[in-house]
Formats: C-alpha cells, structure tokens, sequence
C-alpha cells in the first residue's frame, strides 16, 4: 500500500508546551509500519522547553535557525542540519532571528511520553 499527501493540505496544530510551536502529523502511526514522520514549526521568537521523549527522534531541519540544547550541549542548527536526539536525553529548540524554524521529525512507531524539565 502507498500513500500520498501534499503537505500544504495538513493541518497545524498548537502544541502546548512552549511558545509559538505547531506541528502537522504528516504520516501518522496507523499510516505508517514502522516511523511516524511530523513537520514542527516554531514561530521567530518562539521555543519548545527542555523535555524528554521515551523514543529517538530523527531530525531534518527544513529553515530557519534555533539553538538547540541536547544532554549538555547546545549548538546552532540551521536548514540542511540533520540531528539525531536518542530517546530519554533532555533537548530543546529557541528560535534565532525573524523566520520560523521548521524541521521533520521522525519517531519509532509507539508511544511517545514526553516529560517537560522546565
């Protein structure tokens, strides 16, 4: 079976941990055997606080610019940076400048805790 979508027709919906931050469900657990892959945006002067998830999360970052804080270290991640937060490490993402940052973000099929640090 295949499916196909065009991103532009998935709704974003507000997360509530943080500020500014939405993500579209773009191939949902039923949808997919193994991974669930979503689209986060979080708006310019937005930022998703420091958590952990019960499950890795594979990361591409589609635009924009954050510093991203995973375990102790915090880095800038730009578009093109690819990331990869295994699952139970605390991370989070602040915007920097005037544009959203957008990334993919695929997660094992199961599911995921999330516990906010801050």
């Amino acid at each position: 079976m295949y499916l196909h979508k065009q991103i532009d027709s998935i709704k974003a919906t507000e997360q509530k941990a943080g500020k500014g931050v939405s993500m579209k469900m773009l191939l949902s657990a039923e949808e997919s055997p193994n991974f669930a892959m979503r689209n986060f945006i979080i708006d310019a002067g937005g930022y998703m606080p420091l958590h952990t998830n019960s499950v890795e999360h594979e990361q591409y970052v589609l635009s924009g610019c954050a510093i991203v804080q995973v375990g102790e270290k915090t880095f800038e991640a730009n578009a093109g940076d690819i990331l990869l937060i295994p699952a139970g490490i605390s991370h989070s993402y602040k915007t920097l400048g005037e544009n959203p940052y957008s990334f993919l973000c695929l997660v094992p099929k199961g599911e995921d805790c999330i516990t906010i640090i801050d």
